[in-house]
This record gives structure tokens, sequence and C-alpha cells, in this order.
């Protein structure tokens, strides 16, 4: 269940902010898409979910073209994807039971008993068995993320898009994070696709990364070779990132 783009570029008026990338997303790995602020990587995922058109190019799903696809197919592709938000996007008014059982009310036609099943399994796997009659106002940051996990895999999604999962995160609680993307990326053999520009995310988890700089694709490799990218832009990236981490 690979994901492949193939030389999509996007304007925003005259503003170029995808310039012909292409990559390959495979299955049962995460993949990092890496980069700066205003890099263009956000909007590759934005592109990829289908929140936004690219001009030209092509976002292929297991060989079916997302952007030319008739209705039932384009169906059976959004219900086979899980999105984790940078902020958790949990719905305020729910309990975090209520959050995990959004996306299967909405989508399916279970009974209750059938719903609630897969709540518990999805909650046990994120380890908050603990927490279901909580409102997000009442959990911590790291809860909120792991809440937001155990939403996007409620229908057991092929394809996990996650925008900066560690966003405001302390250190410790960030490793949870990406140990529970990497395990579940395992245990369900998605495709798993990263946005981040957290580095101690690329090291952990990242099995393969693309590293956008500027709209352009300009490094694709995985965590044994990003150290030595012989990119320069890539290079002041991690620098610049491990000055962060440092301060």
């Amino acid at each position: 269940m690979s994901i492949e783009i193939r030389n999509i570029s996007k304007k925003f008026g005259e503003k170029e902010v995808l310039k012909g990338i292409s990559y390959t997303f495979e299955k049962g790995k995460v993949s990092m898409i890496i980069g700066a602020s205003g890099s263009g990587k956000s909007v590759t995922l934005k592109c990829l979910v289908g929140l936004l058109k690219p001009d030209s190019g092509q976002i292929l799903y297991d060989g079916i073209d997302f952007h030319q696809t008739n209705r039932q197919e384009l169906k059976e592709i959004r219900q086979n994807i899980g999105m984790l938000f940078q902020g958790g996007a949990l719905f305020d008014s729910m309990t975090v039971a209520e959050n995990v059982a959004f996306p299967i009310k909405m989508f399916t036609k279970w009974s209750k008993a059938e719903i609630q099943k897969r709540v518990d399994f999805c909650l046990e796997r994120v380890n908050l068995t603990h927490s279901p009659n909580a409102y997000p106002a009442e959990i911590s940051g790291g809860m909120k993320k792991r809440v937001g996990i155990a939403r996007a895999i409620a229908l057991n999604p092929k394809y996990l898009f996650v925008d900066e999962p560690n966003s405001g995160l302390d250190p410790l609680t960030s490793s949870v994070i990406d140990k529970l993307i990497q395990e579940l990326t395992i245990e369900f053999n998605m495709t798993t696709i990263v946005v981040s520009h957290d580095m101690n995310s690329v090291m952990n988890i990242g099995d393969s990364i693309m590293f956008v700089y500027q709209g352009r694709k300009e490094w694709e490799g995985t965590k044994h070779n990003i150290l030595r990218p012989n990119n320069p832009h890539l290079e002041e990236f991690i620098f610049v990132s491990d000055l962060i981490k440092r301060e």
C-alpha cells in the first residue's frame, strides 16, 4: 500500500511553493518529510490528503490517481486514511472515548457494541484506558496526542499522516509519541508519512527521509546516511536543529 507522488507542483498566486516533487512512500515504513518553515513540506502533506490539489503532477495511492479517480475509489481511499493533526484537533465538547468513536460513527454502520469494542482497543493501544470519560481540557498535551493517534487508527487505516507530532511536547513525551507511531506503523503495516522539523524524531523513527528546500526535493535517504548528506542546505538545517535542541 504505497503512495507515489510524481512531479507535483503548486502555486499560490505567483508564488510557486512546490516545484516538481517526486517521491515514493513505502508500506510498513515511517517516511519523514523534513525542512524549515516555509519549505513546502506542509503543502506537500495537504496535497497528499486532498486538502489541496496540485496544479500539475500525480498522487498515486497504490497506482490509483487520487485527483483523477471516480467517486467510489475516492471514498475508499479516504476511508483508509488516518490523520494526526499538529494540535490534536480534538472536539472539546466530546470525551476521550467520544473523540475516538467519532470517525467510526461517521464512516461505518457498526453497532454500539462494535464501536465500543474498537474504541476500547484503540485506547488500550495508546495506554489511555484510564481516561475514557475525560475531556480534552482535563488532560495533558501528550495525552491529547495519544487520543489523536487512537482516533487516527480507529478505522484501521492503510495510510497514516502525521503533522508535527512533537510540537509543544517535552523530549520524554516526544520520544513516547515517536515510539508509538513507529510501533503502530509496523503492527498495522501502514504507509506512514510524518511532517517534522525535529531531528530527534528523524533519527529515532525515520525509515526514509525527504528533505524539502524552497519547494524542491533536495535530498532523500535514511537516518543512517543523513548526517553525511553532501548537501549544504540539509547540513545547515541539521546544524540549526541541533543548536535549537541544545538551547
